[in-house]
């Protein structure tokens, strides 16, 4: 577990050995030009861009509890997400959405059993309701199954939940349907370490021919 000293060491030793290359000379002068955008969740041993070994500018992240994507709506509720996919797709010309969800999440956890974290008016209970359709699901589809299976299955059908969230923005739809978008859903296996793509709603282990 680091310490603030900690932290700030370490940003002496980046900009000592990654500040002064090309690289950040390169995206200061020419700003970011991700192709790629990946909605991920805020547990701190998921990082996006460890887990798949990139450099800064080649990825445009959000991430929020849960790695959820609220759907199309303009009461001004969620806006957060829904204004950094927005900014991604509109201006940055993201051609690839990553929703990239993970094992023993929190989030997923919570709502399965019910314990989010705060009493009362809580703002982790009101944005996990956006995964209650799947958690719907997942109990019609497994009953009998224990807590941690449940809790894994939720996992993934919240990423097909946000997949369909994201076809309900009209600028992802239209982009979609005319080839210029491409969405997928990504699930890492804190356990196991595999990388999990989605097709036809079934998870399978991700190669590179799979991003062809």
């Amino acid at each position: 577990m680091k310490d603030l000293a900690s932290l700030i060491e370490g940003f002496g030793r980046f900009k000592k050995s990654h500040f002064e290359s090309d690289l950040f000379r390169r995206l200061s002068e020419k700003g970011q030009k991700p192709k790629v955008l990946v909605l991920g969740c805020c547990d701190s041993r998921v990082d996006p861009a460890i887990i798949l070994d990139c450099d800064p500018g080649d990825l445009f992240v959000i991430r929020n509890v849960a790695n959820l994507v609220p759907p199309f709506e303009r009461a001004g509720h969620y806006h957060g997400t829904s204004a950094a996919l927005e900014f991604g797709i509109c201006n940055l010309g993201i051609e690839h959405i990553i929703v990239l969800g993970h094992a023993q999440c929190g989030g997923i956890s919570a709502l399965m059993e019910g314990s989010e974290s705060c009493e009362g008016d809580s703002f982790v209970k009101s944005w996990m309701a956006l995964a209650q359709p799947a958690r719907k699901r997942v109990l019609e589809k497994h009953p009998g199954a224990s807590g941690a299976e449940l809790s894994k299955a939720c996992e993934k059908e919240a990423i097909l939940s946000s997949m369909e969230n994201l076809m309900t923005f009209p600028w992802v739809k239209s982009k979609v349907e005319s080839g210029k978008l491409f969405l997928h859903g990504w699930y890492f296996d804190i356990e196991s370490g595999e990388l999990l793509a989605s097709t036809k709603g079934r998870f399978e282990p991700l190669s590179g021919e799979d991003c062809s």
